[in-house]
């Protein structure tokens, strides 16, 4: 298993338990049959929350009176908020409580946050008049009722996602050969299993909101996410529990600390004269890691100084250093994906802006605005199981990785079809202007926009599957609910350019056009320069993707450093005894 066991006293016996689960070997726990209840919930918790993502830039604009950049900037905020605070999610499900638990308490404030906003969409006297030439008309009470329910919604959602995709993969060992395919399946089951939900809700559920009432759509993604809970806490006897961690961020501390106070001394070239302590004294979350070159300066929290006892806050093993080496590692990669994440809140704000500017009949159906993001939702429920069946065991058999390709390969597609998304975005929103000036009777199909949402629909398939199997895989044990939250996290940076680059554009706009009008304002899209925001995006995009092939050439991963510095280190060891 490649893990060291220990005895523990079980009932009465001495047993022999895996140290990272902290449970009996003979356990029938874990593997696909406990992830059941993970894609489960998320399944249904996400009917509740792409149909809120897709809807609420259209409710914010018809019902809450904010205007273009207004209702875009607050959903892009409110999804960034979320997407960050998965750090807290994974924080205190590594440290403080388990993941399962940690997905209830964060899902109760979410189901909170669901009930404010169903009620306010209930009553018209909690929803502000029409004021006219603000970018926003809602003040008071009613303002205090609708950040409330946002911030419960940031923080529950977030809590939620960045414990639940790790109490799944932790049900594989990823040790094990067998183990390590389950995992590489899992996330792309999980990927499924909210692809899946996500469909129901901007279909069924956005069709409802546009067509019977606003609350009745939040009702129902209210009740769909009970389930989801409910669900969950019915699975608790089959999942396998990590033990809790040492805080991650309280060991990424000591490591800088431990450094600069030793900035003074030498790194020693026998990487053994470092502090390591045994097996024994390892805590059991902890797995050990080797040592390597990269980052030496780091090392020198790793010195026993003279006369120091070692301790935390005085000397680091060289596993804690490894640990933060690791994650310095993951940074540039982390940064190298937050423009693709800045395209992507396009098409969850802008995009679904143009959908309400064409024509919504395919034949004699009426797709409501709010659901054009199902096209990139029916791309990736088709291309899933394909890549699952058929390209996943294909490319085993001929590269040997239990991913089929790396996962930075996979990140990388991603990124390439982002811009070419973004290109082909600027070229629609031309061709639906020109129309709309023309003849504003006669508008474009909303077909035209399965462009851009299907290729980016690829591009989201390889990225996001790719950086959660990434980061799990490659975090300390510790931390990897933490470091798999670095995937959201990145698309928080996203939805946070999104909004900076907004009010740059029409900042800058407004000053240096002839016209002295912004690109991106006023509630009238026809009058407003959307191409060309759409084509910056993709020259960025290129630019950023040349920006990651230097990373992702210069990272290494784990167990390829790991290996290759044993070998290093065994080497001189034997010159050194030769000699």
């Amino acid at each position: 298993m490649g893990l060291y066991t220990k005895t523990s006293c079980f009932q009465g016996k001495n047993i022999e338990v895996d140290s990272n689960f902290m449970r009996p070997w003979n356990s029938k726990k874990g593997g696909f049959r406990a992830c059941t209840y993970v894609f489960a919930l998320a399944t249904l918790e996400n009917i509740s929350f792409v149909a809120n993502m897709s809807a609420m830039v259209l409710y914010f604009k018809n019902v809450m009176h904010f205007d273009l950049s207004a209702s875009a900037n607050t959903l892009t905020n409110f999804l960034g908020s979320t997407c960050m605070l998965t750090l807290l999610g994974g924080f205190i499900s590594d440290t403080y409580l388990s993941r399962l638990n940690t997905c209830l308490i964060f899902g109760l404030m979410e189901v909170m946050g669901l009930v404010i906003v169903t009620i306010q969409a209930y009553s018209d006297k909690l929803q502000p008049d029409a004021c006219g030439g603000k970018s926003s008309c809602i003040e008071g009470g009613q303002a205090l009722m609708f950040y409330a329910s946002l911030v419960l919604l940031a923080v529950g959602a977030g809590g939620v996602k960045g414990s639940l995709p790790t109490l799944g993969a932790d049900q594989f060992d990823k040790k094990d050969e067998k183990g390590e395919k389950g995992l590489a399946s899992y996330f792309n089951w999980y990927m499924l299993s909210t692809t899946f939900g996500a469909i129901i809700g901007v279909t069924a559920v956005v069709w409802v909101s546009e067509n019977k009432d606003w609350y009745w759509g939040f009702f129902i993604g209210t009740v769909t996410a009970i389930a989801g809970f409910l669900v969950l806490a019915l699975g608790k006897s089959t999942y396998l529990v990590q033990p809790l961690a040492n805080s991650p961020i309280a060991k990424i501390a000591q490591v800088i600390v431990v450094a600069i106070r030793n900035r003074g001394l030498l790194v020693p070239e026998n990487s053994e004269q470092l502090y390591e302590i045994s097996d024994k004294e390892r805590d059991p979350s902890e797995e050990k890691i080797s040592h390597t070159n990269q980052f030496r300066s780091l090392d020198k929290a790793a010195i026993v100084g003279e006369g120091v006892n070692p301790g935390p806050w005085r000397v680091c093993t060289v596993t804690q250093v490894e640990e933060v080496k690791i994650l310095t590692r993951m940074l540039p990669i982390i940064a190298s994906t937050v423009i693709m994440n800045t395209c992507l809140a396009q098409l969850q704000t802008f995009s679904v802006l143009q959908g309400y500017f064409m024509d919504p009949y395919l034949g004699s159906l009426k797709i409501p605005t709010a659901s054009i993001p199902v096209i990139p939702l029916i791309f990736m429920t088709f291309l899933l199981p394909i890549y699952e069946f058929i390209v996943l065991p294909f490319a085993r058999n001929i590269t040997g990785h239990p991913s089929g390709i790396t996962q930075l390969k996979r990140v990388g597609v991603g990124l390439v079809l982002s811009f070419v998304s973004m290109g082909i975005a600027g070229i629609v929103e031309v061709k639906r202007r020109h129309q709309a000036i023309r003849d504003p009777f006669k508008p474009i199909s909303l077909f035209w926009l399965s462009f851009q949402y299907g290729i980016f629909g690829v591009a989201d398939m390889f990225a996001m599957v790719g950086l959660m199997e990434f980061f799990y895989k490659e975090a300390p044990s510790g931390m990897r609910s933490l470091s798999t939250s670095f995937a959201p996290l990145s698309l928080s940076f996203g939805y946070f350019l999104s909004t900076a680059f907004v009010n740059i554009i029409n900042a800058v706009t407004k000053k240096v056009t002839p016209s002295k009008r912004s690109w991106l304002q006023g509630m009238d899209l026809n009058h407003s320069h959307l191409n060309l925001f759409y084509w910056f995006l993709a020259i960025l995009s290129f630019l950023n993707f040349a920006n990651y092939l230097f990373w992702a050439k210069w990272y290494k991963y784990s167990e390829d450093t790991n290996e290759s510095e044993i070998y290093v280190e065994d080497t001189n060891r034997m010159d050194a005894i030769q000699e």
